[in-house]
């Protein structure tokens, strides 16, 4: 099973988006867990992931999370404004499998 991990400032505005991809991963029939976190509790819950996603209000980070999760070899990307704005579950479901 794939483990995708959105993090956001507090881990609240990347919820509805976890519901929506669960929604969209439900009806393709994919097996797949997703989470939502805090930028501050990335590191006690990235351990497993396969992918990382980054709310555009934090891109600003990404360098920083890659160079510090650099070991784990885990994708660290930042979800495209529009999409996320759109809450576009499918879209980003399927960027991030």
């Amino acid at each position: 099973m794939k483990k995708i991990l959105l993090v956001c400032a507090a881990g609240m505005s990347t919820s509805l988006l976890v519901n929506k991809m669960k929604d969209e991963a439900s009806q393709q029939g994919i097996n797949v867990e997703i989470k939502a976190v805090a930028k501050e509790k990335l590191a006690e819950n990235i351990e497993g992931a396969h992918v990382v996603l980054l709310g555009p209000q934090i891109g600003y980070l990404e360098d920083d999370f890659k160079e510090a999760y650099s070991d784990l070899q885990i994708p660290i990307r930042v979800i495209n404004s529009i999409d996320y704005g759109m809450m576009n579950g499918k879209k980003i479901l399927a960027e991030a499998l």
